[in-house]
């Protein structure tokens, strides 16, 4: 959760927050989840929506907070992103989140072990029950068909 959470997030302190506030989400409402095989998608869902969440704080607090002309900028300091910015990464992430929850389950399963979480193919394919050679093919699958979802739809806007 950690790393999808750091993947989405602007920083490794939201990603942390995000992770844990997560974690609190699931803890109350793990009663109201319907499908056990539906927990993996309902966690990166609830990470997902906390990392926006701290994406839409950061915007409302530098649309309020007042603007220093008169402070020179740092040089070499990163450059906050504009509102706009934010959101269209905020879509974007939206839009991949949808396209890989489109995927169907065995293929999302390896995706996001493989490639969100970052663990080996073999532990991937000993977790799964799956040969390394079927992992792999499932893997390739998963991408082929993201990859496509994502140059067929266009971002909204």
């Amino acid at each position: 959760m950690r790393r999808f959470a750091l993947s989405l997030c602007a920083s490794p302190q939201d990603a942390e927050d995000a992770a844990q506030e997560a974690l609190i989400i699931l803890y109350r409402k793990i009663g109201t989840l319907r499908a056990t095989g539906a927990l993996a998608s309902w966690m990166f869902r609830i990470v997902r929506n906390e990392c926006l969440r701290h994406v839409r704080q950061l915007a409302s607090r530098s649309d309020s907070a007042p603007a220093g002309p008169d402070a020179p900028p740092v040089p070499g300091a990163p450059t906050e992103p504009s509102a706009e910015d934010a959101v269209l990464r905020r879509l974007e992430a939206e839009r991949i989140a949808a396209a890989v929850s489109a995927l169907p389950r065995d293929q999302r399963q390896v995706l996001i072990l493989r490639d969100v979480q970052g663990l080996p193919g073999r532990s991937v394919a000993r977790s799964l029950g799956l040969s390394d050679a079927a992992m792999k093919s499932r893997l390739h699958r998963a991408r082929t068909a993201l990859r496509d979802a994502l140059t067929t739809t266009t971002p909204t806007g």
